[in-house]
């Protein structure tokens, strides 16, 4: 059975141009990588309502509180590894700069026996949508087709 997350994908407008707030994945293995590696802002979740657990998530992802907005369902997408994600568009201009993800700990350096904490998200960005297709996960990079145009 697949593993499910859901996430937000926060957009806006600015100078007639549409753009999304996306992560970058935090730890020593992402490093070093940048296109092709942010993601959604999104978690798992099992029994819970996607929608519920996309705002849970984000709460946890960023510590910042989204505003309440008309969420939109975007199509369900599954990740090269199995994974089904759910997200949900919504518009919102939040300033991003007090970010602070949650954390995950695991052994660092390899067989060191010594254990460090990463942040889940190491970093936050607004950018257009012709740049979050490249930055993205190739599978997330078609949500970005169900977001709104711009005014």
């Amino acid at each position: 059975m697949p593993k499910h997350s859901a996430g937000l994908l926060p957009y806006r407008f600015r100078d007639g141009v549409v753009e999304v707030l996306i992560g970058h994945p935090g730890g020593p293995f992402w490093a070093r990588k940048d296109d092709g590696v942010w993601s959604v802002i999104k978690g798992e979740y099992t029994d819970e309502d996607p929608l519920v657990a996309a705002r849970r998530e984000f709460r946890e992802e960023t510590g910042l509180e989204l505003p309440d907005g008309e969420a939109v369902a975007l199509p369900v997408i599954r990740q090269r590894g199995g994974k089904v994600v759910t997200v949900f568009a919504v518009e919102a201009d939040i300033e991003v700069d007090g970010a602070v993800s949650n954390t995950f700990e695991m052994e660092w350096p390899p067989r060191s026996g010594k254990t460090q904490s990463f942040p889940e998200l190491d970093r936050f960005e607004w950018c257009s949508v012709e740049r979050a297709r490249i930055k993205l996960l190739a599978a997330q990079a078609a949500l970005l087709d169900g977001l709104p145009p711009s005014s």
